[in-house]
Formats: C-alpha cells, sequence, structure tokens
C-alpha cells in the first residue's frame, strides 16, 4: 500500500501460488486430498480480501497442478467437478465481501503438470459453459502458454474474442524450438500488432490490461538489463497498437475478409446464415449449381500488406 501510494501504481489483479508447495502436488482443487483442497480455498480466501484491499480490478486463476499426470490413478470427473465447486464457492466468497473485479482464468497447456485441465481458450470456455459458470469468467491470454498449447497467440486472442471472454493479457513470448514457458519480455512486433489487433476489436479489455509475465533471459543479469527490457516491451505493444489501428481504420484486412464471404450476404448464403434453409433445400441448390469456383485466400499478400503497416510505422 505504501508503494502504491508513492509510485501511484495501482493493483491490476491478484492471485494466490497453489502450485509450488509440495502439498499441492497432487493439484490443489483437483487434489485427491480432501485437506489440500480446502487449504487451497483458505489461500484464495485470503488473496481476495488482499486484493481487495489493495484496490485489485481482477482475479487471476491458473491451474499450474490443476490437471493429471496419468489417468491410471486420475478420477477426472470427479476432479473436474470439484474445480467447478472450487471456483463457484470463489466467485461466492467474492459477492459476499464486495469484491467487484473481474475473475480471469489463465489457459495453459501444461508445465508444471503434464496435461493440465484448462489447456487454452476453447477447452477453458467448454468447462465454463458445463458448468455453467460462463457469465462469472473471463480469460487471461499468454502468449507462451498458446505456443505450449501449439497455437499462435492471436488464435488465442481471437477465439477468446469471438466468445465474448477476452478479458486481461499476459504480453511475453516464448521461444518456439523450447518446450516450456521461457516467459522471454515481448520484442516480436509481428505478433504484438496482431495482439492489439484483437484487443482494439475487442473494444479494449478494461478492467484487464497488459501484464508482462516477463523476465530477463539468464546470461541477462545486470540491472539495466532489466531496464531495456522493460522498455522495449512497452515500444514494442505501443508501436503495435499504432500499426493495428492503422490496419483497422483504413479497414485493408476486414475489407477483405468482408469480400471473401460476400456469398453469405445474398442468395442461398444468407438463408444459411438466417437459419431458413435444409438440407433438402441445399441439395436442389448444389444440383444446380455444380460449377462451383473459389477465389485465392491471398495469404501472402495479406502477410504482406501487415509488414507494410509495420514497416510505414518504424
Amino acid at each position: 500500500e505504501e508503494k502504491m501510494k508513492e509510485t501511484g501504481i495501482k493493483c491490476l489483479w491478484g492471485t494466490t501460488n497453489a502450485f509450488s508447495h509440495p502439498r499441492f502436488m497432487h493439484g490443489a482443487a483437483t487434489s485427491p486430498n480432501a485437506d489440500v483442497f480446502a487449504f487451497a480455498a483458505a489461500q484464495v480466501k485470503k488473496a481476495l480480501e488482499v486484493t481487495m484491499k489493495l484496490g485489485g480490478e481482477n482475479y487471476v486463476f491458473w491451474g499450474g497442478r490443476e490437471g493429471y499426470e496419468t489417468l491410471l490413478n486420475t478420477d477426472t470427473a470427479l476432479e473436474s467437478d470439484n474445480f467447478a465447486k472450487f471456483l463457484r464457492m470463489a466467485k461466492d466468497y467474492a459477492v459476499k465481501i464486495g469484491f467487484t473485479g473481474q475473475f480471469l482464468i489463465e489457459p495453459k497447456p501444461k508445465e508444471p503438470t503434464k496435461h493440465q485441465y484448462d489447456f487454452d481458450t476453447m477447452t477453458v470456455l467448454g468447462f465454463l459453459r458445463k458448468y455453467d459458470l460462463i457469465n462469472d469468467f473471463k480469460l487471461n491470454i499468454e502468449a507462451n502458454h498458446a505456443t505450449l498449447a501449439g497455437h499462435t497467440f492471436q488464435h488465442e486472442l481471437n477465439f477468446s474474442r469471438i466468445n465474448g471472454v477476452l478479458g486481461s493479457v499476459d504480453a511475453n513470448q516464448g521461444d518456439m524450438l523450447l518446450g516450456w514457458d521461457t516467459d522471454q519480455f515481448p520484442t516480436n512486433i509481428y505478433d504484438a500488432t496482431l495482439c492489439m489487433y484483437e484487443i482494439l476489436k475487442n473494444g479494449g479489455i478494461s478492467p484487464g490490461g497488459l501484464n508482462f509475465d516477463s523476465k530477463v533471459r539468464r546470461g541477462s543479469f545486470e540491472n539495466s538489463d532489466v531496464f531495456i527490457a522493460y522498455i522495449v516491451g512497452m515500444d514494442t505493444f505501443a508501436k503495435g497498437l499504432l500499426v493495428a489501428n492503422e490496419l483497422l481504420k483504413d479497414g485493408v484486412l476486414e475489407n477483405f475478409v468482408a469480400d471473401r464471404y460476400s456469398s453469405y450476404t445474398k442468395g442461398i448464403g444468407k438463408s444459411i446464415v438466417e437459419g431458413t434453409t435444409d438440407f433438402e433445400e441445399l441439395a436442389a441448390y448444389a444440383l444446380k449449381n455444380d460449377k462451383i469456383v473459389n477465389k485465392s485466400g491471398r495469404q501472402e499478400l495479406l502477410e504482406d500488406i501487415v509488414n507494410r503497416y509495420i514497416y510505414k510505422n518504424l
């Protein structure tokens, strides 16, 4: 609190570490041991209280141990049910104490656990919908976690956005050649541009924000390295925002996509979108229109357009 007063820096979100201590070796909310479940609940209870006291605007759940190593000893149905009960109890307690911050789940497919339940955006969405939690939680998307899930950063942001659950972002980057979370400071202007493109299309992510879940590399051990890392991270995303805004303002990608799907704005395509057709009508239509002509996806052209906008703003 003293440092917040000194600097004017606010608390973006709170969380709790329910993965490092040996008690969580088999999970926290998904542990086979009810005593561990109770301990994890006590930690989150305290963390919610502290987050509220510090004026935190979000609370993040990252399940580093919420998963399994082998199915031979795992009751996945019970663990999933318990995880949902845990999240519901957390939300209920937040309401009870008057915490109005946004609740976030941070997807990650693995590490430290072999298979984590919050694998990626679509997996979390299925979970939230199954347990009727979809109105209480949004997602905190991390670039490096997308990499580990075999997705691009933009993929995770996009699917969160179109499903109405893009809540906050951990701005970092990983190493595509490594199979673990390197949490590097973001320097990739291309990824930052496409990230900010999705955020702008989302109308922003407030009360979420951009959090540098990042660290300098092991060989960068001088104080100046940390200083420079934060500067390059901020510069990268600031420039990415400018480029993304130009792309959206000029509509170069939006116009291409609209034209590509224009067959759904008239005729049989419009009927498909409006849900007013059926297989019988579609089959009859297909028999009369068997000379199908596709258009090029123009991927290389679009990638060149993004590059040119980046070059123009350097």
